[in-house]
């Protein structure tokens, strides 16, 4: 979701506004915290098919004055873009305040949630693709008074479209000396459509991994079409398994399509 604002209430409840608190001299004074060892997804991408939410757990720590009361604050790890991480940031936070248990008088140790939505009927809290590539990573506390700390420059994440990557090699089996034709297609989550969609002009490698070896190496590189879609040839030399492998960009994670074997005769 969009980052929203906590605020506390008298009763101890959080409740979650819009991101519209008031300007920076006139908010109220936010409570006296840092925020540190703040890790996403255990430092991993985040990678998000074309419509199924993907959730990633946070964790971080929080330093406070010991006369602190740990129950009069929330806090919530964000990511976002832009020089600053402040009221007017664009960023993506989770659905509910993180859970954070007493390590000593003055240090808290949290853990959160962060659930990332493809667009579906919400474009307020949902991912389109602009959102996709890279974000830096920090935190927010707010207190019962409205008053809200935030700390950026915490790490850096990348959130990125899912692909998919299809190879199909015949003729199986072949003759030795042969022409094998391997065609496939890739693919990448739409999150504006909620599907898969071509990914063309890509460069993607052509790999082998003879019968009996334990890596594959590679034959040639070639670009996907327009569509997205893969088609070669090699000679026939030995049985083996045939895939393709895509290593990603800046906005689309890596993949690699399942082998397909042929039978040299």
């Amino acid at each position: 979701m969009r980052i929203r604002a906590l605020v506390l209430a008298a009763s101890g409840a959080v409740a979650l506004t819009a991101l519209a608190v008031p300007a920076a001299q006139a908010a109220p004074v936010g409570p006296d915290v840092t925020f540190s060892g703040l890790k996403v997804n255990s430092g991993k991408n985040i990678v998000v098919g074309p419509a199924t939410t993907v959730t990633v757990t946070a964790t971080y720590t929080v330093t406070k004055p010991a006369s602190l009361d740990p129950n009069t604050i929330a806090s919530m790890p964000v990511l976002y873009r832009g020089a600053t991480l402040n009221d007017d940031s664009e960023g993506l936070a989770g659905d509910d305040v993180a859970t954070c248990t007493k390590s000593s008088s003055t240090v808290l140790k949290c853990t959160a949630k962060i659930q990332f939505r493809p667009k579906s009927s919400d474009v307020d809290i949902d991912l389109t693709n602009a959102d996709a590539g890279s974000w830096k990573l920090g935190a927010f506390a707010a207190n019962a008074a409205g008053g809200v700390t935030y700390q950026g420059d915490l790490g850096t994440t990348k959130l990125l479209r899912g692909a998919t990557l299809t190879a199909d090699a015949t003729p199986e089996p072949v003759k030795k000396g042969k022409t094998i034709t391997v065609t496939g297609k890739l693919a990448r989550a739409n999150w504006d459509t909620n599907k898969n969609a071509g990914y063309g002009t890509q460069s993607v490698k052509l790999q082998f991994k003879k019968k009996g070896a334990t890596a594959y190496t590679t034959v040639k590189t070639i670009k996907t079409t327009s569509t997205g879609t893969l088609k070669t040839t090699v000679t026939a030399s030995a049985d083996g398994y045939y895939r393709y492998a895509f290593a990603g960009t800046s906005t689309t994670a890596p993949v690699n399509s399942a082998a397909d074997y042929v039978d040299v005769q």
